[in-house]
């Protein structure tokens, strides 16, 4: 898994562009973002986040799909419970994963933030070859984004509290940061 610097496409992951991203203002990325997703909520596999984040969820395949449909949401990459990472927005651009947040005094977390779904819920534990692969992709990251410290490395729930609660408690950061590096 290799970044092109010119693209903000990583080589060695599937590619599923999504139209749900603009340019970012400044060009800034210094904050990495874990979330977690599930569609329908608790389920896995099935291919309905990345239509979601394609905007071609098909609202007749789960009641649920209707109620979110209309939402115009992405994230830079999902990792499946398989570890099968996919990158839906280049790094260089601004996903809409974030929505309204802040972190160290600056709002918009989205302008200078790149975005991790894993797969999985709030209660669940998260596979090994989920964790594995994360590792793997901060690492990453890190090495061509080397604002992204230890310590700009927060839940979806630390920028948006009271709002948001991904990843949730059955995620292990110490899990995550352990054989990390700041750069």
């Amino acid at each position: 898994m290799q970044l092109d610097s010119r693209t903000g496409w990583f080589q060695g992951v599937r590619h599923c562009p999504s139209p749900n991203c603009n340019e970012r203002p400044a060009g800034e990325i210094s904050l990495l973002v874990i979330h977690n997703i599930s569609l329908p909520p608790g389920e896995f596999g099935g291919g309905h986040v990345q239509a979601f984040f394609q905007n071609r969820l098909d609202v007749d395949q789960h009641p649920y799909f209707a109620e979110i449909a209309a939402l115009t949401v992405s994230a830079h990459f999902l990792i499946e419970r398989d570890g099968s990472i996919t990158q839906f927005v280049s790094c260089l651009d601004r996903a809409w994963h974030a929505g309204v947040s802040c972190f160290d005094g600056r709002e918009n977390c989205n302008d200078f933030s790149l975005g991790i779904e894993l797969e999985g819920t709030d209660e669940l534990p998260f596979s090994d070859a989920q964790y594995h692969a994360l590792k793997t992709l901060t690492l990453a990251l890190q090495r061509a984004y080397p604002q992204i410290t230890l310590e700009r490395m927060r839940g979806h729930s630390d920028i948006a509290p009271g709002r948001k609660t991904d990843p949730g408690p059955a995620f292990d950061w110490q899990r995550l940061r352990s054989g990390l590096t700041e750069q």
